[in-house]
């Protein structure tokens, strides 16, 4: 009987085991503050059964001009860092690039950007109205060889009424990836039904923890329950494959 109880008290752990999106490189943007920060989660992370981490600074013309050598220096710093703790979870750097007229620039200019995977791209908009260039952005990622991957396209104004549109986008090769948070009401209860919608509709495709701090940290312990992961687990979630 004791042993029961004991196995129902257990932590659950994440089945998917890569993040993709996360603001962990001090001092880049709107994530975290020190090193001491990211290593802290870092170790939350780990207990939680992630074995690698693909963080993704901002890169936004307006408020975090990060370039490659901004993020590639400080994750050196983080891995080093990570070194030193002990810590048994692989740390990368990504982007995740802002859908402006700067970076449109980027593509055109066929600027180097940082991806991970198999040439995959971290992008988000406005969330409140649909860019005029969503659609050629689109068209010129892929055309370039990117595989491009919406980020939480769950807590787009623009979108929550219009799922013709996501299946639309999904139809031009890109990918969706949802918020874990949007799953636990963090961003409010049309944000969770509508991830739960998506999720129905089988149009997700990675997962990640868009953590910024330790309050996002711990508060996935919180939607780490059964009802959430059979959930995710029934999608064909890409995650894993980037181990």
């Amino acid at each position: 009987m004791f042993n029961i109880f004991a196995k129902r008290r257990q932590k659950l752990k994440v089945p998917w085991a890569v993040d993709i999106h996360s603001h962990l490189l001090p001092g880049l943007d709107d994530g975290v503050k020190s090193i001491e920060e990211s290593i802290y989660i870092l170790k939350i992370l780990q207990g939680l059964g992630y074995r690698k981490v693909i963080t993704t600074p901002h890169v936004m013309s307006d408020h975090y001009p990060n370039t490659n050598v901004d993020i590639l220096t400080k994750l050196k710093t983080v891995q080093e860092a990570a070194r030193q703790n002990s810590l048994d979870i692989e740390v990368q750097a990504a982007a995740e690039y802002y859908l402006d007229e700067v970076f449109i620039q980027k593509i055109d200019s066929h600027e180097e950007m940082l991806t991970f995977g198999d040439k995959y791209i971290l992008f988000e908009t406005s969330f409140f109205n649909k860019p005029a260039f969503l659609e050629d952005a689109i068209f010129k990622l892929n055309a370039q060889g990117y595989q491009p991957i919406l980020a939480h396209p769950e807590r787009y104004a623009y979108l929550i009424h219009d799922l013709n549109l996501l299946k639309k986008l999904k139809n031009m090769n890109v990918f969706l990836q949802m918020n874990l948070l949007s799953l636990a009401g963090h961003y409010g209860k049309d944000v969770k039904t509508f991830s739960r919608k998506l999720l129905k509709a089988q149009l997700i495709d990675f997962v990640g923890s868009d953590c910024h701090h330790v309050l996002h940290a711990n508060e996935l312990k919180h939607m780490l329950n059964r009802r959430n992961i059979n959930t995710i687990m029934s999608q064909n979630i890409l995650n894993k494959s980037l181990l």
